[in-house]
This record gives structure tokens, C-alpha cells and sequence, in this order.
């Protein structure tokens, strides 16, 4: 797997260097006969990176309820951004997801915006060599306006805020291998909120007419995989389950993003990228438009594709 064979790469040169340092001080030391006791930062790593990718892509929705035609090409870019942190028992896993699309609707010849913004953050403490003892935040939302098409006509659904999902959670982090963890919670508390007075006034997202937030409280699970497939394909995945205690416990909120990634020259790659969700308080669809569904957003793309 590239990203493991990268971060080992990376936590080897950092050990080894920090090794060869002190060897070399010790020489000196050996040399003028003195000792001094010098700090061990070899079990302190960071590691940072990222991958940026713009395409050309052919995208399709159903049943989005955060706007957009069924069928559309666009210019789409994807930035996924990561900063993990480990010493001795403590761990400290940051990534950002921003998708940023212009795009051109088939079905209705007009153009708009499509983006999502996805901050993650997880601290742990190792209670084993598999299991650590973690807090996790997350904030998910977009920061343009969005339309659904309710019978061809431009309807104003979604904003910065509009809705935003904010969750913080306690539980356990299981994560047998660098590229794979999953998280468990019983205690998780998550915000709904929307922000824009004309969107709160319908009741969407769970959150009652003309109000602009609503708090939940409920058990959570996500995981993560981040994968090499084989040499030319790679594989980012996270599935994210929420039941509100308070409503419903048995209606599970679910979250799934993808991306499959195919390295077709250096910088030149093909990729995939679907979403789930089904939210059984988001209840627009169906023919009298009172029914929840699963929604999904596929985009096949064709682009750029750098690491750093």
C-alpha cells in the first residue's frame, strides 16, 4: 500500500536520522570527554500530506437533498488534506475533504456551483497495541448556495450553514493497521443546523419549521479505509452511523463517501467518487414529497491529479 509504505518511509528517515544524531553526539561527547543528556524526539512523528485533484466529470444525482440536476458535466476539483500526530500513547488523526465543482446542468442548460466541506479530527490515548480511548469532532457542510428542481423549476435548498452538521463524540478507536480504524460511541452529541432564514422556514434536515438548529444525542460509529487496490488504484472510503436516542433509535442516519483513484500517467488520472446518505428526518422525496430516501451522488472524472 503506497500511503502505509509512505508513512513508514517517513517514520523510518525520521527515526534513523534522530539515530544517527546521537551517535554523532556521542562521538563528540567521547571525544572531549563529556556527557550531556540531550532530549529523545525519536518517538515524536508528524506526518502531513495531501492529494489535490481537478477533472473534467460527468456527474448524476438521486434524490440529493442538497440540490442539483440529475445529470450534469462540470469542472470539478477535490482536496483531501491530512495531519497525523503520534508520541508514546497519544495519537492526534486531522484530515479535510473540499470538493468545488462549476457545473453546467444537462437537462436545464444552467449553470451553477457544487461543493462540501468535511473536517475531521479524532485525539486517542492507547489503552493496547489496537484500542485507543478517543474524542472525536467533526463539522460537515458547504459553502455556496444550492438548487433542487422540483418540476424543472430552480427551488433554493441548501447554503453555508444550511444545513450543518457539527457531532462530538467519546468512545473507542479500533484500528488494527495504519490505513484502516473504525470508531466507536454510545455517547455522541450532534447539531443540526440551518442558518438561512428561508430554508428554516420549510422544516428540512430535521430541524422544525422556523427554527435553525435542533441538538441530538445518540450512539455513532465511522470507519476508515485508505487503500491501494493494486499499483494503479487506490480506494478512500468512510462510512459514518448515527441513532438519535431521542427519536427513532432504530432509523439509522447514514453517511458514505468514496473515491476510487486510477493513476493513468504521473499527473494524469481517472477517478470515481460516490456518496450515500439516508436520513430518515430528510422527508422531501416520494410523490407527495413526505418521504425519506437514500440519496446518492455519483461523478466520473477525468483530470489532474498531484501529491504532496
Amino acid at each position: 500500500m503506497k500511503i502505509f509504505l509512505l508513512f513508514t518511509t517517513l517514520l523510518f528517515s525520521i527515526f534513523l536520522q534522530a539515530q544517527d544524531e546521537t551517535i554523532q553526539n556521542l562521538k563528540k561527547e567521547a571525544t572531549v570527554g563529556v556527557k550531556k543528556d540531550a532530549p529523545d524526539t525519536s518517538d515524536v512523528f508528524w506526518s502531513k500530506g495531501g492529494i489535490y485533484n481537478i477533472n473534467l466529470s460527468q456527474g448524476s444525482l438521486t434524490n440529493w437533498a442538497a440540490g442539483g440536476d440529475n445529470f450534469s458535466l462540470s469542472v470539478n476539483s477535490l482536496l483531501n488534506m491530512f495531519a497525523f500526530y503520534k508520541k508514546d500513547k497519544y495519537s492526534w488523526d486531522n484530515t479535510l475533504d473540499f470538493n468545488f465543482g462549476y457545473v453546467k446542468t444537462t437537462s436545464l442548460g444552467s449553470r451553477k456551483n457544487d461543493d462540501r466541506l468535511d473536517l475531521l479530527s479524532k485525539y486517542g490515548y492507547a489503552v493496547s497495541s489496537k484500542w485507543n480511548v478517543a474524542s472525536l469532532f467533526n463539522f460537515r457542510s458547504q459553502l455556496l448556495k444550492g438548487f433542487t428542481y422540483p418540476d424543472g423549476v430552480e427551488t433554493f435548498s441548501s447554503a453555508f450553514l444550511s444545513p450543518a452538521y457539527i457531532l462530538f463524540s467519546l468512545g473507542m478507536d479500533y484500528k488494527p493497521s495504519p490505513s484502516f480504524s473504525i470508531f466507536l460511541s454510545p455517547s455522541t452529541v450532534r447539531w443540526i443546523i440551518v442558518k438561512h432564514d428561508s430554508i428554516a422556514a420549510k422544516g428540512l434536515y430535521g430541524v422544525p419549521v422556523g427554527k435553525h438548529s435542533v441538538t441530538e444525542i445518540g450512539a455513532f460509529v465511522t470507519a476508515n479505509l485508505l487503500t491501494d487496490l493494486n499499483k494503479n488504484i487506490s480506494y478512500k472510503g468512510r462510512l459514518d452511523l448515527f441513532s438519535n436516542y431521542k427519536h427513532n433509535p432504530e432509523n439509522v442516519d447514514l453517511f458514505m463517501t468514496n473515491v476510487f483513484s486510477v493513476k493513468l500517467s504521473r499527473l494524469l488520472s481517472a477517478s470515481w467518487n460516490v456518496d450515500f446518505i439516508y436520513d430518515d428526518d430528510v422527508r422531501i422525496f416520494g410523490k407527495n414529497g413526505k418521504s425519506p430516501a437514500l440519496q446518492v451522488k455519483s461523478i466520473i472524472g477525468l483530470g489532474l491529479l498531484l501529491k504532496f
